[in-house]
């Protein structure tokens, strides 16, 4: 291995206070400081380009994949003919490409903060979007994304959290009462789908996040996806009153990609969406002394 040069070459980001990840810098594409977060674009030889919010990495060319693709499918196929969905956050628009590849999706609602994100994908993160931020099927509205929640009459098949981590402006909507109003405008059947933090570095996180969801949830099931980019296994989770994605077979999981068209996929399939909720001891561990209680069971 050759000897690591000037720390000031690499982007780097604290996982806790005892270690991190970090990538070779490479050039900055953009920098803008909004009333909300600093935004930042790089030009990265090993991910391409990096979008960094406050000096943490959100999503990269060469890996969103990984992310993106977790975060949708697992609750998507789990139900039938999903027609409408929201997301909070997701400006990258990375989610909506994924969602919008589901033919009986009619109607996304996204629900963005800051508008500089929604810029700032559409110059530098078309491979991403790969033009879903102008689909006729997405609403873009900017603002609050628990107040939407909370005045909204609309019921959605799929809620995606699609944030950062829960600090800053992002704290609010990792909460019980966020949760409540997600259940509120979701349908019958419908799916909250969401990230949790790596249960390794960040346990005490994963696991409030865990017991939050099942105040609220009759299941709720977590997963977990290797994240290049946030140098982790990582912690996702799908929460509802009837859907359960593990009812569903590999080859049933197949089947659906299959019937709905949905092809090319980089990561998800039917073995890797069986084994993403296999849980590992150490996280049954965590979530004792009733793990099952967790699991809708």
């Amino acid at each position: 291995m050759p000897d690591l040069p000037n720390s000031d070459e690499f982007l780097c980001e604290w996982l806790n206070s005892d270690a991190g990840v970090f990538f070779r810098r490479g050039r900055l594409v953009e920098s803008v400081s909004t009333p909300y977060q600093r935004l930042e674009v790089f030009e990265t030889p090993q991910l391409g380009r990096m979008f960094r919010l406050d000096g943490c990495n959100m999503t990269s060319e060469l890996d969103e994949y990984f992310y993106h693709e977790n975060l949708v499918h697992p609750a998507a196929l789990a139900q039938n003919a999903p027609k409408a969905a929201l997301v909070v956050g997701g400006g990258d628009g990375g989610s909506i490409e994924e969602l919008l590849k589901h033919p009986t999706i009619a109607r996304v609602v996204m629900a963005e903060l800051d508008a500089e994100v929604v810029r700032i994908a559409r110059a530098h993160f078309q491979t991403v979007h790969r033009g879903a931020l102008d689909d006729p099927r997405l609403e873009i509205r900017i603002g609050d994304g628990f107040a939407l929640l909370n005045e909204s009459d609309e019921k959605f098949d799929l809620v995606l959290m699609d944030l950062t981590d829960p600090v800053g402006p992002a704290a609010a909507l990792y909460t019980t009462d966020f949760y409540r109003a997600a259940k509120r405008v979701l349908s019958p059947a419908g799916t909250l789908s969401l990230h949790l933090g790596s249960p390794f570095f960040h346990p005490e996180r994963f696991v409030t996040g865990m017991r939050r969801l099942a105040e609220v949830f009759a299941i709720v099931r977590p997963y977990f996806v290797p994240i290049p980019l946030y140098g982790a296994n990582w912690g996702m989770a799908c929460a509802s009153q009837r859907t359960d994605p593990l009812a569903l077979s590999a080859k049933e999981v197949d089947t659906r990609l299959g019937e709905r068209g949905i092809a090319h996929l980089q990561y998800f399939n039917g073995d890797m969406h069986r084994a993403c909720f296999a849980l590992p001891n150490f996280v049954r561990d965590l979530l004792a002394p009733s793990p099952d209680s967790l699991n809708g069971t």
